[in-house]
């Protein structure tokens, strides 16, 4: 295949490494729907595929630039440069199937009754969960020392399993494998949450900024804002409940420009700002195993796509950064006046409803966790 599309009359189009190097990329039109870098092939240029540079691509962007809620391919170009990887966020409701949609809803039903009576319901005789905690705080009377525990078991088995995604999906396959990661990582999820809810408030009280004015706005901004860097994975969500076969995404667009960790940063900034209302050695423990785990999710998160993308990843790293913004502050990369289109898009827009419900929900949380004595 390499070979015919080296004789094609298919164009090259290059990139320029910070190092001098330049690489060489061929687009395949008839993968253009997948706006991935599955649509490119590395190649070399020939006098009949002479290269042409990325700054000559502005008619080619738009089949690779997402569409905002209600556009057309055409008018929904919003990159500036070439992409190499997936455009984030983009939803197109026409090519949505019912069927996808009714097993995304049975799954979910599935596993949240599962999880109720396996884990959170003592009642029927399992009730996995209280076992679990009594045991993690048998290990010590401390309260912090419990709670960064917890999320280190978590962080071990999340980041684990994550690491040895390739290889569990040989093995048994993608669907089987996302299964068995969430079997396994979401009740301790939820089990470190609840035993945050219940003792938040317990511990050595280090300051007391409550009756401030303006902390709560402050407090309430920051946690909307980090939702929209916390979850990414929203972008498809048939695949996080295995409906669709589980992809590891090279996304480049919408909030990657901003931040190539919008994980990282989304639950930085939720630490920082419960930590801030709450003000005890609690919150502080929380948030110190917290923000480690996400600061070691930036090493292996890249390792992982470096070793998945290889070139393709390089090229991504060099205009994006870790650092919010940073690579817009220093010219890497380049957001068009319309950028804000990228965010208008369905998955965006439940975020914000899910964020704003959740907030809303926090006295049904707190009195469904008080009620585990967990």
């Amino acid at each position: 295949m390499a070979s015919s599309l080296l004789l094609s009359n298919i164009p090259v189009f290059s990139h320029q490494r910070s190092n001098g190097d330049t690489l060489f990329f061929r687009h395949n039109p008839s993968f253009a729907h997948l706006k991935s870098i599955k649509s490119f092939e590395f190649a070399r240029p020939t006098r009949k595929n002479p290269v042409i540079s990325v700054k000559s691509l502005q008619s080619c962007r738009k089949i690779l630039a997402g569409t905002s809620v209600g556009e057309t391919e055409e008018k929904g170009s919003v990159s500036d440069e070439f992409l190499v990887g997936e455009d984030s966020a983009a939803f197109d409701i026409g090519k949505q199937k019912l069927s996808s949609w009714v097993y995304f809803t049975g799954i979910l039903g599935t596993v949240l009754f599962a999880l109720d009576v396996v884990w959170i319901d003592s009642s029927t005789g399992l009730g996995v969960g209280k076992a679990f905690i009594d045991a993690v705080a048998s290990l010590s009377d401390s309260h912090e020392v419990v709670m960064l525990i917890l999320i280190f078991i978590f962080a071990v088995v999340h980041s684990g399993m994550a690491s040895f995604r390739d290889l569990g999906e040989k093995l048994i396959g993608e669907r089987a494998y996302r299964v068995l990661f969430a079997g396994i990582s979401l009740p301790l999820a939820v089990s470190t949450v609840v035993y945050f809810i219940n003792h938040r408030y317990d511990g050595i009280q280090l300051w007391q900024l409550q009756s401030v004015p303006g902390v709560h706005q402050l407090v309430w901004i920051s946690s909307f804002i980090s939702f929209f860097f916390l979850y990414p994975s929203t972008f498809n969500l048939l695949e996080v409940a295995a409906v669709d076969k589980p992809k590891m995404h090279l996304w480049e667009t919408g909030i990657m420009r901003i931040t190539r960790h919008p994980q990282m940063v989304g639950q930085t900034m939720w630490c920082l700002a419960h930590t801030l209302w709450i003000g005890n050695s609690v919150a502080v423990a929380a948030s110190i195993g917290l923000i480690g785990h996400h600061l070691f999710g930036v090493w292996n998160g890249d390792r992982r796509l470096a070793s998945r993308y290889g070139e393709a990843f390089e090229i991504v790293k060099s205009r994006t950064s870790v650092i919010p913004f940073g690579a817009i502050i220093d010219g890497r990369q380049k957001l068009t006046k319309d950028y804000y289109k990228e965010f208008i898009r369905l998955p965006y827009i439940a975020i914000t409803a899910l964020t704003l419900g959740a907030y809303w929900a926090h006295p049904l949380m707190q009195a469904a966790s008080f009620r585990l004595h967990w």
